[in-house]
């Protein structure tokens, strides 16, 4: 992921972008370098997160009249959220939570964490319980290493973990090997094993604290790390909302690896403590067994557990495979909008990485409404051509990543910037704002 392609100019042109009629959007700030996270402070000021993924270097950026100045950087990429609690800036970077004191001073809180492979330890939070909560996503794409994970060389004894003991059901997958002590041999990994790995019928895996795939919390100075829930492939974000219930953007499973699953949908889930969220083997509260997860060409996905000890819950809402839900946040503004709805980022697929070659740019790209009392999910602002913008040289979204609230009651919209497989391209990364019309 830590790649750069080289800067061109972005065009930009908030015409292009459909929205309701009574509303408007507008740049509110732009030429940002991968801009994954907005947060205001209490008298207003943004802070704004880098990624940090096209320099290797996460920062933590401040808005001033002069433009964005850097207060904190040198943050393992990939950077993925920030927040701001009694007066310490949290931040979440591979491995890490840190703080970053008032006086400008670090301090790691957290680390160790289990954030090596394709996914990683996301933004805190902080309950009404004054804990710090924080999502950690999973090391591969359906718990079996394989050629898809390019950490393996670098990290070959690192896998899944489990939140609790479990039965496998032995199947292992066969793939060539691409570690450069073994050429051109043929690798046996099962699930939550390191890559070129073998499991039996009905052995046990012990489940540990930090789990992938799983919501954790701690108190704010990093110390009782607890399990919430697990289960989940990636809770990219998280938040309470006013009535303290805590909800998850989750990512579901890619056409790539081993182990490939077909039309798994994105999940918007009400967690709840002590509850197992159905991955690797269910999707949407669905089993992966069923005809519709098929990827073409490939074999039907077959339970990786022997037994599974409950029927994982289904979703608040779903969303459409590959839209990569990213950052929401709750509107409690009627002037804005209905009371209480949610309002979600979502980033697109990396094309053909994760969708199995399908060209799927008309997927995710937008913001979209979660009407809270029934699930439902609607397309609230999505460019005019239903594509990213570099895909038609349009000037409207191109990532979108993050939703925010601000102090004047105005949506803001943290618009990652030109990000593909190749990589991220630098200060393409714009910051939109969106009010009702007066």
């Amino acid at each position: 992921m830590d790649q750069q392609v080289e800067a061109k100019r972005r065009r930009l042109n908030p015409q292009d972008i459909s929205l309701p009629s009574d509303y408007t959007i507008e740049v509110f700030s732009q030429g940002l370098t991968t801009p994954i996270n907005i947060v205001f402070t209490e008298n207003g000021e943004m802070l704004v997160a880098d990624a940090g993924v096209a320099d290797g270097n996460g920062k933590v950026l401040r808005r001033t009249n002069r433009g964005f100045t850097v207060i904190a950087d040198g943050f393992n990429p990939p950077l993925t959220g920030i927040n701001i609690y009694q007066g310490n800036i949290y931040v979440s970077h591979r491995r890490f939570v840190t703080i970053v004191q008032p006086d400008g001073t670090k301090k790691d809180i957290l680390e160790g964490l289990p954030s090596n492979g394709d996914h990683h330890n996301n933004r805190v939070v902080f309950g009404p319980d004054g804990k710090m909560y924080f999502g950690q996503g999973t090391a591969t794409n359906t718990a079996v290493p394989g050629k898809d994970n390019s950490w393996i060389p670098e990290h070959p004894f690192f896998h899944d973990y489990p939140g609790a003991t479990i039965p496998l059901a032995g199947r292992n997958f066969r793939s060539s090997t691409f570690l450069e002590d073994f050429p051109n041999r043929q690798a046996v990994t099962g699930a939550y094993q390191p890559f070129g790995v073998a499991t039996r019928p009905n052995e046990l895996v012990k489940g540990i604290l930090r789990t992938n795939g799983s919501i954790m919390r701690a108190n704010p100075d990093g110390s009782n790390l607890e399990l919430v829930a697990w289960g989940l492939r990636n809770p990219f974000r998280i938040k309470f909302d006013r009535f303290n219930r805590l909800f998850a953007a989750n990512h579901g499973m890619d056409i790539r690896g081993s182990r490939p699953v077909a039309e798994s949908p994105d999940e918007f889930q009400l967690i709840r403590p002590g509850t197992w969220y159905g991955w690797p083997d269910f999707t949407g509260g669905l089993p992966v067994t069923l005809p519709q997860f098929r990827p073409l060409g490939e074999p039907q996905p077959t339970f990786l557990w022997a037994r599974h000890p409950v029927q994982p819950p289904k979703p608040f809402a779903v969303f459409q495979p590959h839209s990569a839900t990213m950052g929401f946040d709750f509107n409690y503004d009627p002037s804005f909008g209905p009371v209480g709805d949610a309002y979600i980022s979502e980033f697109g697929a990396i094309v053909p990485t994760n969708t199995g070659g399908l060209p799927l740019y008309g997927v995710g790209h937008r913001v979209s409404r979660i009407n809270m009392n029934n699930g439902e999910v609607s397309t609230f602002a999505i460019n005019r051509s239903g594509l990213p913008a570099s895909r038609t040289n349009g000037g409207g979204f191109e990532r979108p990543i993050d939703a925010v609230f601000g102090p004047d009651g105005a949506l803001y919209i943290s618009d990652f910037g030109i990000y593909t497989a190749e990589g991220a391209t630098k200060q393409t990364g714009v910051i939109w704002r969106i009010a009702r019309r007066k």
